[in-house]
């Protein structure tokens, strides 16, 4: 049976804990993986080299101002997430953007595009969806932006769903599944703007 990713229904699954994915089929599939990985913001670690590239200042961050370039990027079917980021999922996502909820975040080097990521926001969560880079360290500095951002705004939950070597080098921590949903049960508490 087919189920319209509707605004709605996006929120109340990741109220719950659960995301969408598209697959090789087109089908639709959601996910709640045991264990979860998340970045607790209070703890998240920039390594020496890549402090050193944030601190130089050398690039410009934009909130939602490539939306649709991002999301481009992200589901390149020559990388990971384009296996999944369907254009039912791009559509799904460009709707809550419009809302409110999604957002991206882009660095631009000399005026150009160099990487970025997106997620949705929810109340005190944010589940970060996808990154991409075109240039060395760009989706690096837009993950440390996003944890500042979250943290002076109050956040309390950086979702990234599932590990990877990547992120375990920013201090990413795997949880169990009932950890997060008490994780983000607290999140959801909090009333924060990403904007």
């Amino acid at each position: 049976m087919y189920t319209e990713l509707t605004p709605e229904l996006l929120l109340r699954a990741y109220a719950s804990g659960i995301f969408p994915m598209g697959s090789d089929s087109g089908e639709i599939r959601w996910y709640s993986p045991d264990p979860r990985c998340i970045f607790p913001l209070d703890t998240f670690h920039v390594p020496k080299r890549m402090l050193r590239t944030y601190l130089k200042g050398e690039f410009e961050i934009g909130i939602n101002t490539a939306w649709s370039q991002v999301l481009a990027h992200c589901s390149r079917k020559d990388t990971d997430a384009g296996c999944w980021i369907s254009q039912e999922i791009v559509d799904a996502y460009t709707r809550l953007n419009e809302l409110g909820f999604a957002h991206s975040v882009e660095v631009y080097i000399d005026g150009e595009l160099a990487g970025g990521l997106y997620g949705v926001a929810l109340r005190g969560a944010f589940m970060g969806e996808s990154m991409f880079h075109l240039k060395t360290d760009a989706s690096k500095i837009a993950l440390i932006f996003l944890v500042e951002r979250l943290k002076k705004r109050g956040y309390a939950l950086l979702d990234t769903q599932y590990p990877t070597a990547h992120l375990s080098t920013f201090g990413a921590l795997t949880i169990s599944k009932n950890d997060y949903l008490r994780r983000l049960q607290s999140a959801l508490e909090h009333d924060c703007s990403f904007v």
